[in-house]
């Protein structure tokens, strides 16, 4: 059988914790910041879990997420 490939752009996306949770960065801090409130920017430059609804797509692009560490 040959080897499954991960999904690049998807690997360079996600990072997987240790506990096997996948974790994104959010949306809408690329540009366009100065009227953005400070708060808003601070909430927006931590990560956030993946969605339930989303998982599956997810997971799909990471064949090999558990073996990450």
């Amino acid at each position: 059988m040959p080897k499954m490939k991960t999904h690049k752009s998807g690997a360079k996306r996600y990072k997987v914790t240790g506990t096997g949770k996948i974790v994104r960065r959010k949306a809408g801090i690329g540009h366009l910041l100065a009227n953005k409130s400070s708060s808003r920017k601070r909430k927006l430059f931590s990560t956030t879990e993946i969605a339930d609804s989303q998982l599956d797509l997810v997971s799909k692009e990471l064949p090999y997420k558990k073996y990450s560490r």
